[in-house]
């Protein structure tokens, strides 16, 4: 995978924006469970109030909660608070009388200032400690007059006092010894801090219904407020979303493109060395199946593998905010989560392994049998075959549903532990909630980052589940893109002279195949000059394709050299020696589109007139007339609508229209009947006698008018002539040739 990482940085742009679009995402959902949080703590349980130190408090209500602050907070509260009397007129224009509609006439009212966000939270601690201190005197002084119950109940509950009561106890508190309310601030202090500031905003929202002000009101317009503000981050991370899903696709398709493109311009640069080492079913899967895998990595791993740690160690951070004292069933779920990510992730990686070369093996076999259709029903095969076929498939099966169980178990697995660490939460937090340490809005957050952390461990486990198979690919892929053609052109090439005469010589040739034991061919020399036509015969594994692929280099000489026009083919351009040699293969291969464009295949600015010159001589006119679109009859994929001697005579017509100094025929007019044998011959002398040529045959009438013929014999010439000199002087040829001859024929 490693090696593939180059394919990145053309779209590194994109890779940026999409993890800043991610942070963007992940901030957007981390900021939701605080809103939620913000709505059930301060809106409802606190009626739209958000700080214990009140906006504005009557003059009886300062006096009476600076009765249990100290002198430092009372100094603090003195600072941030200025005292306006009713008639005085605010910012806005109005009387405070008018702001303020209980505000009584003749008495002030102190509204805070100005303050920072440091100075807000002194003065809420403030606030809210003096009202538990106000809670826990009452307590005192009800535990001391035998009334115990009450102290439970309405000292407790701030929400509806009689201020009138309390602040007709103000003497009698101003005479309260230092110790009672020392030791009730003790306890305040006592009680975790979010309790202080919800009392303290509970008060708060007391003191501003004495002043008159509409709680109603305060609580609908701060919902609807941190509502609105949390639609708009939730619509802010949704469209992060989709730009990051649009940039995941975009940077996943380019990369396979460019991979696909890749690996078809190596395999395309391949000698037939390398075809031998890899295989065409392989080849294909690691062009599709394997391309296909890293695209879809990289599709969902942009958006998971980026996102998951974010919201995991976001919602972990956001977690501890809080609450620190639940901080252990967050470690212990992450502790039960990666235990059992990395038990999937070893079971499942072998198998990953081992699915791609079960594809490569279902496509080997479905290849072959397509392939090989006829011969398959010829020989009554079909159960055979589909038995062999069943056999791959089912280990395919097999280990797709192993993998799929695997899999299948860890979503049940992760809900279960999903919903054990939400019962677990709320079991602990509704005893923190009872004993006044925890709000209940924290509690729900709390509960929603445990979620998102436990989603982000399996986005993680989804990821380590695709990523052994991803790089079982992007190994496979590597391997083709990281193999290096045996045949390379030289750093300092040579090239043909000018008017080149296709003069093809094999000086003490010899070739041994790639792994092989002993040489395919051995010191073979010869010269085959323009107008000559140089035949190769011989049994069956003799060497004759062998010595013909030499000479357009789809493999390199072991030994001695092979020359075309006097150069070295080693030492020549690949692409200036094919283009100087017209080549028919043993199989007629056709290109799908029309006769006429596999005909232009070698050479695109041939003429009309010379293309169908160039099918008169293939002998190729009288089937192509016959068709009602002649030259623009379609062709299929393979040539497979057209006879196999219609498809040699095309790939011979295709190999004459190139007007190339060499031909070679290797083995080319095995398909054709004698009589268009003979006439395309005839042809052919007329229309090459400016080229060299070279040809294969096992039919001795075909090759008995060449200029001189090489007699092949495992790999070594064993006789070398004309027809007549070869009858009379090799046995091996006199023997291929009676065979085939008439006594008469052979004189």
């Amino acid at each position: 995978m490693k090696k593939l990482a180059k394919y990145l940085k053309p779209y590194a742009a994109f890779l940026l924006a999409a993890v800043v679009l991610l942070f963007m995402q992940a901030i957007c959902d981390l900021r939701l469970p605080d809103y939620m949080s913000d709505i059930v703590n301060v809106g409802i349980q606190q009626n739209g109030i958000q700080h214990a130190s009140p906006d504005a408090i009557s003059e009886n209500g300062m006096t009476f909660m600076q009765t249990f602050m100290s002198e430092e907070e009372k100094s603090l509260v003195n600072s941030h608070y200025q005292r306006y009397d009713a008639k005085d007129i605010d910012s806005s224009g109005q009387t405070y009388a008018e702001k303020y509609p209980d505000l009584q006439e003749g008495s002030g009212v102190w509204v805070r200032q100005e303050a920072s966000e440091e100075e807000l939270d002194e003065l809420d601690l403030a606030f809210g400690t003096a009202g538990w201190t106000f809670i826990n005197t009452m307590q005192s002084l009800a535990e001391s007059s035998g009334q115990e119950s009450q102290a439970e109940s309405d000292e407790t509950d701030v929400t509806n006092v009689d201020f009138e009561e309390l602040y007709a106890m103000q003497p009698m508190l101003n005479q309260l010894p230092a110790s009672v309310l020392e030791d009730a601030r003790e306890k305040a202090l006592a009680n975790d801090p979010s309790m202080l500031l919800q009392t303290g905003a509970a008060l708060a929202g007391s003191f501003a219904t004495e002043l008159g002000m509409d709680l109603g009101t305060i609580q609908f317009n701060y919902i609807s407020f941190v509502g609105i503000e949390m639609l708009l981050v939730a619509l802010l991370g949704g469209v992060a979303t989709i730009l990051v899903s649009l940039l995941s696709a975009r940077i996943s398709a380019g990369i396979a493109r460019d991979l696909r493109r890749d690996v078809f311009r190596k395999v395309e640069s391949f000698s037939n060395t390398e075809f031998d080492r890899y295989s065409t079913a392989s080849l294909i899967t690691r062009s599709t199946n394997d391309v296909t895998q890293i695209q879809f990595l990289l599709m969902m791993g942009i958006r998971m593998l980026c996102y998951a740690p974010i919201m995991g160690i976001g919602g972990t951070v956001m977690a501890l905010q809080k609450s620190t004292s639940m901080s252990w069933i967050i470690a212990l779920t992450v502790v039960i989560l990666i235990g059992l990510v990395a038990v999937i992730f070893a079971i499942a990686r072998p198998k990953f392994q081992a699915i791609q070369k079960l594809i490569d093996k279902l496509n080997l076999v479905a290849r072959e049998n397509l392939s090989g259709l006829m011969v398959i029903r010829a020989f009554g095969t079909r159960v055979f075959e589909t038995n062999r076929f069943d056999d791959v498939n089912r280990d395919l099966t097999r280990t797709h549903r192993f993998v799929n169980r695997v899999m299948t178990f860890m979503m049940p697995a992760m809900m279960l532990i999903m919903n054990c660490t939400s019962v677990l939460i709320v079991w602990v937090a509704s005893h923190q909630i009872a004993d006044s340490q925890m709000q209940v809005g924290d509690m729900m957050a709390f509960m929603q980052y445990a979620m998102q952390i436990i989603m982000s461990f399996l986005f993680i486990s989804m990821m380590f589940i695709m990523v052994p198979r991803a790089a079982v690919s992007g190994d496979r892929i590597a391997e083709v893109l990281s193999t290096e053609p045996v045949i390379q052109d030289r750093e300092e090439v040579k090239h043909l002279p000018e008017n080149m005469q296709g003069t093809v010589e094999f000086r003490d040739v010899s070739f041994r195949y790639h792994g092989a034991d002993e040489d395919a061919l051995e010191h073979i020399s010869f010269i085959s000059k323009p107008g000559q036509t140089t035949a190769f015969i011989g049994a069956t594994g003799s060497g004759k394709s062998t010595l013909v692929n030499l000479v357009p280099r789809f493999y390199d000489v072991t030994g001695g050299s092979v020359l075309v026009g006097g150069v070295d083919v080693r030492d020549l351009p690949q692409k200036e020696l094919r283009e100087a040699i017209g080549f028919v293969p043993q199989k007629g291969v056709l290109l799908s589109g029309t006769i006429d464009s596999n005909l232009r295949y070698g050479r695109q600015d041939a003429t009309a007139q010379e293309i169908q010159e160039a099918a008169e001589i293939a002998q190729a006119m009288e089937f192509i007339s016959d068709k009602p679109e002649g030259f623009d009859t379609e062709i299929s994929q393979g040539g497979s609508n057209v006879s196999g001697g219609q498809k040699q005579r095309l790939s011979i017509a295709r190999a004459l229209a190139k007007k190339a100094p060499i031909y070679i025929f290797d083995d080319s007019f095995s398909a054709l009947d004698f009589k268009t044998d003979a006439a395309l011959r005839r042809a052919l002398k007329g229309y090459t006698q400016n080229s060299t040529v070279l040809l294969v045959a096992q039919r001795v009438s075909t090759i008995m008018h060449a200029d001189q013929i090489l007699v092949l014999d495992e790999g070594r010439v064993v006789g070398k002539g004309t027809h007549k000199e070869l009858v009379k002087t090799c046995p091996a040829y006199y023997e291929i040739a009676s065979s085939q001859l008439s006594k008469e024929e052979l004189e």
